[in-house]
């Protein structure tokens, strides 16, 4: 089934790859027995389910979790069952591709009106006047 990240992107379930580890932290004496914990592999960079851009984005913001070929890592130890620690991981690889996939808007300069200029050099004016008058005063 694959992973629906929003209404253009879908990433194969065979690109994700999990491993079960101990987990820490609540649950108990089954901490010790069972591996709950859910370790999440996404290879990014030889991912043929997003476009270039995405792709950039997202090594930025994936941060500390890419390593240096490429592939984020995921862990999710917050819950007690493997289900669940899953479908967590599959949840925060999804919010990190969404936030990637909104492209920010062009930044095009654009240069003051007259109106603006004129109002500013107004102020400078009147600025200056206020300013000139706190001198001492003319006698002649």
């Amino acid at each position: 089934m694959p992973i629906h990240v929003n209404d253009f992107l879908t990433i194969a379930e065979d690109e994700v790859e999990f491993t079960f580890i101990r987990a820490t932290g609540s649950g108990g004496q089954n901490v010790n027995k069972v591996a709950t914990a859910a370790q999440m592999r996404f290879d990014i960079r030889n991912s043929n389910s997003l476009p270039a851009y995405v792709k950039a984005k997202a090594e930025q913001l994936a941060g500390k979790r890419l390593t240096k070929d490429g592939v984020i890592v995921i862990t999710a130890n917050r819950q007690r069952t493997q289900e669940l620690n899953k479908a967590e991981a599959i949840e925060r690889l999804t919010e990190l591709l969404q936030q990637a996939a909104v492209r920010q808007a062009i930044r095009r300069p654009t240069r003051p009106t007259l109106g603006s200029k004129k109002r500013r050099l107004e102020s400078k004016t009147k600025r200056g006047v206020i300013k000139k008058m706190r001198g001492r005063p003319d006698f002649d």
